[in-house]
């Protein structure tokens, strides 16, 4: 049987139903792949729903490249700070505005978690979104760069008959 040929570096590969694929692999044919699809990356993923959450690696991983660009190490994901964050994040989405940080700093001190810094948002629908303007906001950059922290905990909130609908809590903490 003669081969099909591969396609080049730079050309698609023809698409073909999943049984042709089927078949023609068993036959070492190739030529054909299976349609992908492309999955929209977390970052850029919409939040404005009940069901959607920010994606906690996704944010950790950018949060951390960001650091490790200024010189400071990376932060690893913290269970206790993951529900400070939950916490606020549903506090702020049910009194319909963003808390104030020092507030929060407090409340986590009295929990054990001492040193523990606070960007509080909202409005932001992406966490493109919310990573530019913390990044935009000396005081919001000044937690992401804080030299102390190594561990995070990130997390969101929507509230859709609200003015913001998405709210959003960073906690970082040494």
């Amino acid at each position: 049987m003669p081969k099909l040929p591969r396609p080049f570096a730079g050309t698609r590969a023809v698409t073909c139903p999943a049984a042709l694929v089927g078949a023609l692999a068993l036959f070492g044919l190739a030529g054909c792949t299976e349609p992908q699809r492309q999955a929209q990356p977390a970052f850029y993923r919409d939040l404005g729903s009940a069901s959607a959450r920010v994606d906690a690696e996704q944010a950790r991983a950018m949060i951390s490249a960001y650091r490790l660009n200024a010189g400071l190490g990376t932060l690893t994901l913290d269970p206790a700070l993951s529900a400070a964050a939950e916490r606020e994040a549903a506090a702020m989405a049910r009194s319909d505005k963003p808390a104030q940080a020092d507030a929060v700093k407090a409340r986590l001190a009295g929990e054990g978690i001492p040193g523990a810094e606070a960007n509080l948002s909202a409005g932001y629908r992406r966490l493109a979104e919310a990573f530019s303007g913390w990044r935009d906001s000396p005081q919001h950059d000044r937690v992401m760069k804080d030299a102390k922290a190594r561990r995070m905990g990130i997390a969101t909130a929507y509230a859709p008959g609200s003015k913001y609908q998405v709210y959003w809590a960073l906690v970082v903490a040494p």
